[in-house]
């Protein structure tokens, strides 16, 4: 009863884009004659493979898999692999997209002065917008970096709009500002990780920051207020690293806050010995090449991070990517590392295939529910049609190469989460786009006019930065 009462609840402050489907009394389904990239090291590719899903967790995979009394999907001429995995991304900017690189329009003065302006719906409305593009693009899981959490109102409505899209996440809560001079609300995040439970489609964990003044005692002892806190809950830290080299890096590894539920975010920069000592203490990273690239950051070198075991790809906001395109992101990293080392063969398309599934399920903490099609994993997958103009001319083999420099998200035809389509037949589910992206306009404008003016080269901390 209690989830029938939310979901209508939910339905109601989302408007009618957001009334989902009922749960089928049957979710078994049979996806056949696929060509099934599992990215699990022992159970390989399998052509004209099948993956019979049960319950929404993947009940067996193989060829010729018999199931009675369920739903198939004819795969046939299709690649079938699991979600995408955007392990950092910031989904509230959104509604902000093509403000960035206008006149006065670098993106943190332009993000900080029309985040100070929204107001919950706001915030549930990008929110929303954003998960169901990622959706649309084959994504299933996101880490979302929530940044802008003004009260406690608006942390609601950002795990309201998840929610309601249907996305894997984590919803890593923060401050009220990019700026470490606010805390972070403790009592929310605390109420916020019972509701939701470790089990949630949609957790909870700390969106982090660190002071830029290593000599400011008070900023520091509100930080560790927050991860000490983040720690005795059992949730999951991610800390942006980015910007400047060395001193943030540095302050995480002389503080000893390096350990396995902690995600470092960007980190371009980082030295050998930086990301030796946190391959040492079990942490993660997260690299966001669009986004890196696009604010001046500097050029993400992939080769420069592979001794770091647990390593991901994420988008860091669709409005400052530009679209929800894994696929872009793949392409750009596999080129920058062929170009930055003149070396057509450095870059392997199965390796960036893993980074952006079990790479990310690994770096979020979630390699046993999601990231490879194993069997007693989350049904959570995406079947890229092959029957297409930017595919033509393939003759077959190894389809890595293919989907990494030449696949789109219109490519994307099924998405499953937890075994229920969100997309089918190339259509998000249950969704009316048009309304969609009628509110997400409305906002944006409504943003735009209610924010203050612009300010020439605003400052964040002394100094423009994440």
């Amino acid at each position: 009863m209690f989830r029938r009462l939310l979901a209508t609840f939910l339905v109601c402050m989302a408007g009618p884009s957001a009334a989902a489907e009922p749960e089928p009394a049957n979710r078994d389904l049979l996806i056949h004659g696929a060509y099934v990239m599992t990215m699990d090291p022992d159970l390989g590719d399998i052509e004209n493979g099948d993956v019979l899903i049960r319950a929404g967790r993947i009940a067996a995979v193989g060829r010729g898999l018999k199931a009675e009394g369920v739903r198939r999907i004819d795969a046939h001429g299709m690649v079938v692999l699991p979600g995408f995995v955007d392990a950092h991304t910031h989904l509230y900017v959104t509604t902000m997209r093509g403000q960035f690189r206008n006149a006065n329009g670098q993106f943190f003065p332009v993000s900080s002065r029309l985040a100070r302006a929204m107001q919950p719906n706001d915030v549930r409305v990008a929110m929303y917008t954003g998960a169901l593009e990622l959706l649309q693009s084959g994504v299933t899981t996101t880490g979302d970096f929530f940044d802008n959490v003004l009260t406690k109102e608006h942390g609601q409505a950002g795990l309201d709009g998840l929610n309601a899209a249907g996305i894997r996440a984590i919803l890593y809560l923060g401050g009220p500002d990019k700026t470490t001079q606010h805390p972070i609300d403790l009592t929310q995040l605390a109420e916020l990780a019972h509701k939701q439970g470790a089990d949630a489609r949609v957790q909870i964990g700390l969106a982090w920051r660190l002071p830029r003044n290593r000599e400011d005692a008070a900023n520091w002892a509100m930080r560790q207020k927050e991860y000490d806190t983040a720690r005795q809950l059992a949730l999951p830290i991610q800390v942006h690293v980015s910007g400047e080299p060395g001193p943030m890096f540095d302050a995480l590894i002389q503080r000893g806050y390096l350990y396995p539920d902690l995600t470092v975010v960007h980190a371009t920069d980082a030295t050998p010995a930086q990301l030796q000592a946190l391959e040492k203490a079990g942490a993660s990273a997260v690299l966001t090449p669009v986004s890196e690239h696009r604010v001046g950051y500097g050029l993400t070198r992939l080769d420069h991070f592979l001794s770091v075991g647990r390593l991901g790809l994420g988008l860091d906001g669709n409005a400052l990517a530009g679209s929800a395109d894994m696929f872009s992101t793949l392409r750009l990293a596999a080129l920058t590392w062929s170009g930055a080392t003149r070396d057509e063969k450095a870059p392997d398309p199965r390796q960036l295939l893993q980074l952006a599934t079990r790479g990310g399920a690994q770096a979020m903490g979630l390699q046993k529910e999601i990231g490879t099609l194993a069997p007693g994993k989350r049904a959570d997958l995406q079947i890229v049609d092959l029957a297409a103009l930017n595919f033509s001319g393939y003759g077959g083999g190894d389809p890595a190469a293919l989907l990494v420099y030449s696949a789109h998200p219109e490519n994307v035809r099924t998405v499953l989460v937890d075994g229920r389509p969100v997309k089918e037949d190339g259509r998000l589910v249950g969704v009316d786009a048009a309304d969609v992206v009628e509110q997400a306009n409305a906002s944006a404008r409504a943003l735009l006019d209610r924010a203050p003016p612009p300010q020439s080269q605003a400052r964040i901390d002394g100094k423009t930065s994440r």
